[in-house]
């Protein structure tokens, strides 16, 4: 199983990843490759694989990537190499991919990926969020509340949607379709009664 969440920046992703992380300690945080630069604490090879462009693109050449994409003039990406090695650990993978990349992860792995999108409660309370962060200015808040509505329109891509309207709510709704899908008798092989 891998777990894909994606949606709006303001939708409170990373605040829900943590929350259902401390509730299951199976997953395991897939960290993405990206061109930008870290802001803040962030730290190379925990928050982000930071790279530079020519670095991205050799990457790219030799078929490192299972999706990339380019967002706010930044390029992201989920390597293969990150994904066996949670996988090979007995991790699940969490994957938070903005939703140009999820389209491309979700016809790659199919029955096996639980492709989760999360929706901000309302367009105000969005944009409530976004601002409250206090590190964009009005012109970028602009280009993030327009990017969400293209990015909402994806949805139909996903096969499960939440809206964080309550942090706790959230992460419990996250944790129900975990256990869904465990229960699945896909992911189940066969009758545990068998033999």
């Amino acid at each position: 199983m891998i777990v894909l969440i994606s949606g709006p920046s303001g939708a409170g992703k990373s605040s829900v990843i943590a929350g259902l992380m401390a509730a299951d300690h199976r997953l395991a945080f897939s960290v993405s490759t990206t061109t930008r630069p870290p802001r803040g604490q962030e730290q190379d090879g925990v928050d982000y694989d930071f790279v530079d462009g020519g670095t991205f693109d050799r990457l790219l050449a030799d078929g490192a990537f299972v999706e990339w994409a380019e967002v706010h003039g930044e390029r992201y990406a989920t390597r293969h190499e990150r994904l066996a090695q949670l996988e090979s650990a007995g991790s699940i993978p969490l994957l938070d991919i903005d939703v140009q990349g999820g389209v491309q992860v979700i016809p790659r792995y199919g029955d096996s990926l639980v492709s989760i999108f999360l929706f901000p409660p309302s367009w105000a309370e969005l944009e409530q969020r976004l601002r409250g962060r206090g590190t964009d200015d009005d012109e970028v808040i602009a280009r993030r509340l327009s990017g969400a509505r293209s990015e909402v329109a994806e949805a139909g891509h996903y096969r499960y949607w939440v809206v964080n309207d309550d942090l706790e709510r959230a992460v419990a709704r996250l944790q129900a379709i975990l256990m869904a899908e465990e229960c699945r008798r896909e992911n189940l092989g066969e009758s545990p009664l068998a033999g």
